[in-house]
């Protein structure tokens, strides 16, 4: 039992709690006695098992915890017991607290009772009297890592993976021991590279052979008989064979050195705009030299702070898109009207059609055949393909014979007759409305009736594109995003002629590419280009209007975006982001500016508007500045912030009163997914919310008092 909570309060806690949660998807801790060999003697071994499949895998709630703590007093109540271990079932350790029961939390003090219940019920795994063990079998995040932390030796599987502290991700701490445990068994600059940088960094995870060799585990075992063989060590242990030596932590200049990386990473992610990396960090600092329940009462306060604040609730909204409305789309068709996919035809050998043939290569495993007018772009473009399909060998992410089959699968041709047996056929040519039509028309000579006729445009009208053509209804959007293999949105954009079985197809497609699909309606820009371009344009006029580069691409730092403006523009092009800046301007309304700088910078060929010193800071150089012609009303960067937000309000308002998506949620989706907009913004309408700018711009909330923010009681 922990120094800080007794036992007859932790019993009270656990009855409070687990009544406040009676829809529990309970994580039982199932006991036995395992005899150890080589004499060692009887361990009792607990496996914590929510009796659902690996998609659901073990959180821990009340309940779960409540059976947890009296399996664990009752094996360290035995005189006959000469170790305890905890295990999860097939491939899981535990996923960390049950996440859906904090949007119900009304009060600080339930946080507060959640963060006190695990430290108390993991403490048992220290305070134990015999060696306990943590045989990391497979995921194990957040409360699911800290559990092991609390455990005198961890043993981790090689094949494991999903391990880490995704807190921060989310806009919480690790509260139940992580930010005292893991510092002090691998040291500070480790533990903020496991705690801030890679939950920072797009939710980085370890694998088992990372985790032991940041030195979180103390041995890595074979996957094929990892219980046994953690067995087999464990009693190695216990009778004295094996003696594990840690180093012990610099608690000197680099635990500081440490803590300041460490802010420095969080101010480049999120500019000051998500509290909890700094409450983390806070609390490592601490560890340094404060006793370990001193710094578990202060997880416990640090937590109960952040489950009360917007920035976790809208981050907790953002997850549940991610995990749920991304996988079931608003307006999705019945699947079984899907039509099967047995080759694929991707027209173009660009850089754009490079990728997404690998992409089609790499998951469904069906033949890729690649086209170009020019047989010399063909050839350089299959290159590259194989090129990519060595290296994918080469880092050991298929394997030789997989490589093979991947290779002897793709082909080029100049002869669109090729795509004659193809199931679906996506075009990736230039971003012109004619050149795409000509395309649509040139194939539909060749394949069949039933073949889907896919465009990745950014913008441009797909029913414009359909339009003549024998088969409209079987066209439609399929737009990814830049890199193709990163980034996880496609938007499916289904025309007004767009029939069930080509949507049904398209979703279906972008399930099998492992990619999250939002259906949208064949609006100038979609979803996410037509945000990015409203408020990149009004960033860009601020500068025409005399705004120094250096402050209008300040401006929206508060918010905490992945990247300053103009390094966005510099990503995207100003080539790409002219193009689209024309098109939506024309198409929709002059709201949408078009630069005379921005096309400048184009007619110059200059990749944007910084270039970069030795360190990779960015800076205007002169032959920039002296393309630039601006005027005398420069904005101050709060200005800039004001007229941005306005914007960006004002859009999404027109793209829902347009019917553009089904709510205000794909919007939020499809700015995390596709533009990496954070989660402590929710997207960005619960922001948009809460600071009030929806109400002062369209008379309305996006989204109903409650979605994201504390609910009210009653």
């Amino acid at each position: 039992m922990s120094a800080t909570t007794g036992a007859d309060e932790l019993r009270t806690l656990l009855a409070e709690t687990a009544a406040a949660t009676p829809d529990e998807v309970v994580t039982h801790a199932f006991s036995r006695d395992v005899v150890l060999p080589h004499g060692a003697g009887t361990c009792v071994l607990v496996t914590l098992d929510n009796g659902l499949d690996h998609r659901r895998p073990n959180t821990f709630g009340a309940r779960g915890l409540a059976e947890l703590d009296a399996a664990l007093e009752t094996a360290l109540a035995r005189d006959d017991v000469a170790a305890v271990a905890v295990t999860g079932k097939p491939f899981i350790l535990a996923a960390g607290a049950d996440l859906s029961a904090i949007p119900r939390m009304t009060e600080r003090s339930q946080a507060l009772a959640i963060a006190r219940i695990g430290h108390a019920v993991f403490d048992r795994l220290h305070t134990a009297s015999v060696p306990t063990f943590a045989f990391v079998n497979g995921l194990a995040l957040g409360g699911g890592f800290e559990l092991a932390l609390h455990a005198h030796h961890r043993t981790v599987s090689a094949a494991a993976a999903g391990l880490g502290l995704p807190e921060c991700f989310l806009g919480i701490v690790p509260a139940w021991g992580g930010c005292y445990l893991l510092p002090n068994l691998i040291g500070a600059d480790r533990a903020v590279q496991v705690i801030i940088e890679n939950p920072l960094s797009q939710n980085r995870m370890l694998t088992g052979p990372q985790y032991a060799k940041l030195g979180v585990a103390d041995v890595l075992l074979d996957a094929a008989d990892f219980l046994e063989r953690s067995l087999e060590w464990a009693a190695r242990v216990v009778t004295g064979a094996v003696v594990v030596e840690r180093p012990e932590p610099d608690r000197g200049e680099a635990w500081d050195a440490a803590v300041a990386r460490g802010r420095a990473v969080a101010d480049a992610k999120v500019s000051g705009a998500a509290p909890a990396p700094y409450r983390a960090l806070d609390l490592v600092a601490q560890a340094r030299t404060a006793d370990r329940y001193a710094v578990f009462a202060a997880e416990d306060e640090a937590l109960a702070d952040l489950v009360m604040s917007p920035e976790l609730r809208s981050g907790l909204y953002a997850f549940d898109l991610v995990q749920k409305r991304a996988r079931k789309p608003a307006g999705a068709p019945d699947k079984a009207l899907a039509r099967p996919v047995t080759k694929v035809g991707v027209v173009g050998a660009g850089l754009m059609a490079t990728q997404l043939a690998v992409l089609f290569l790499r998951r469904l495993r069906v033949p890729v055949v690649v086209s170009d007018l020019d047989q010399g772009r063909v050839d350089r473009a299959l290159a590259g393909i194989h090129g990519e399909i060595d290296t994918l060998a080469a880092k050991r992410r298929v394997t030789p014979d997989e490589a093979n089959r991947l290779h002897g699968l793709i082909s080029g041709t100049t002869d669109q007759a090729a795509y004659a047996d193809c199931s679906v056929v996506i075009e990736a040519v230039f971003e012109e409305l004619e050149v795409k039509r000509a395309v649509f028309a040139e194939l539909e000579r060749h394949v069949s009736p039933e073949a889907v006729l896919a465009t990745n445009t950014s913008s441009l009208s797909v029913a414009a594109m359909a339009d003549g053509l024998a088969h409209p209804e079987r066209v439609v959007g399929f737009h990814f995003f830049n890199p193709v293999a990163v980034l996880p949105l496609v938007e499916v954009v289904r025309a007004p002629r767009t029939d069930d079985a080509t949507v049904a197809t398209a979703l279906e497609l972008a399930k099998a590419l492992k990619k999250n699909a939002v259906l949208v309606a064949d609006a100038p820009g979609f979803v996410v280009n037509r945000v990015l371009l409203r408020f990149m344009g009004e960033v860009m006029a601020a500068v025409d209007e005399g705004t120094p580069v250096e402050v209008a691409d300040a401006a929206l730092a508060p918010l905490g975006l992945p990247m300053s403006t103009f390094t966005l523009l510099q990503l995207v092009g100003p080539a790409v982001a002219l193009h689209v800046a024309e098109t939506l301007h024309e198409t929709l309304d002059p709201r949408f500016v078009v630069s005379p700088n921005l096309r400048a910078l184009v007619e110059a060929g200059r990749p944007g508007l910084y270039d970069r010193r030795p360190d990779g800071t960015p800076y205007v150089s002169e032959e920039t500045a002296a393309l630039l012609t601006v005027g005398d009303r420069a904005s101050t960067a709060e200005q800039v912030r004001e007229r941005v937000l306005t914007a960006v309000t004002e859009e999404i308002g027109s793209m829902l009163a347009e019917n553009v998506v089904a709510a205000p949620m794909d919007v939020d989706l499809c700015l995390v997914l596709g533009a990496g907009w954070p989660f402590h913004l929710g997207g960005i309408t619960p922001y948009l919310d809460r600071e009030g700018w929806s109400e002062r711009i369209i008379g309305r909330r996006f989204l109903p008092v409650g979605v994201v923010s504390v609910p009210t009681r009653g």
